[in-house]
């Protein structure tokens, strides 16, 4: 796999985001390669503990508009018809995971990093980590199943500020409203937080598998659902004059440099 690197050791596989020069931004490689990983750890009877993390400075700066600019040139209706269904199959993969998820972030998540840290079991947090979610400043809508997961987790109006105002939440914040489980030291992140996991990867795998599918029984539909209605307004978004016109500014910017 050429954007995550993926390792394994006594129960725990972790998938790492491995495109730091662009600070870890998803392109449509990177996604497809997440999800192979995570029916990959689905499937593996030794597997007892996925985490998430990323290389470098960043845990994701969110969707590379760099790649889906490069890419108008094959229609935009193809475009969006691609995009949107790749969108949909990767928060499916979170939905449908059926093991205990973790996400440890290291840095900065922006976008679909931070949407679908609410469909992750635990999240662990550097003290350098922050997050926002600018939809609406790009012209689109939320995703990640945030506008069902958000509202719930920190009530409404911390879920407005950073859905509707892209608010800049800092780890400390995240951890207040629920976001996030635990915040570490940066300095000792990486220490610390696989310390932790290691130890609890030696619980019982299927005793850990049972209580989450009951715990994720009572919103799976509800989950599913709000993917489906993201989904299909993001698809009416990238149509949208806003973002048309968002991204012929980055792509003339860009041609610029």
């Amino acid at each position: 796999m050429k954007n995550i690197i993926v390792s394994y050791a006594d129960g725990v596989r972790v998938i790492t985001l491995n495109r730091p020069e662009k600070k870890n931004a998803f392109n449509k490689e990177m996604y497809d390669e997440v999800i192979h990983a995570l029916k990959e750890a689905a499937s593996d009877e030794n597997t007892v503990i996925t985490v998430i993390t990323g290389n470098g400075d960043y845990y994701t700066s969110g969707n590379d508009i760099a790649d889906t600019s490069n890419k108008v040139n094959d229609g935009l209706e193809n475009v969006i018809n691609e995009a949107s269904a790749r969108v949909r199959d990767f928060v499916s993969a979170f939905i449908e995971y059926p093991k205990i998820l973790v996400a440890a972030v290291n840095g900065p998540a922006i976008g679909i990093g931070v949407t679908t840290l609410a469909l992750c079991d635990v999240v662990y947090a550097s003290d350098k980590a922050t997050f926002n979610t600018p939809f609406v400043p790009l012209g689109i809508s939320a995703e990640g199943c945030s506008t069902y997961t958000f509202p719930r987790i920190m009530g409404s109006t911390k879920a407005g500020d950073l859905l509707y105002f892209n608010y800049k939440m800092t780890a400390n914040e995240a951890k207040d409203c629920g976001l996030v489980s635990k915040v570490f030291p940066h300095s000792k992140f990486s220490e610390e937080v696989f310390g932790h996991i290691k130890k609890m990867s030696k619980l019982p795998a299927k005793s850990l598998m049972c209580t989450k599918a009951l715990v994720r029984r009572w919103d799976l539909d509800d989950l599913r659902q709000a993917n489906e209605a993201e989904v299909e307004t993001l698809k009416e978004r990238w149509s949208s004059e806003d973002f048309i016109q968002g991204l012929l500014s980055f792509i003339s910017r860009r041609n610029k440099l």
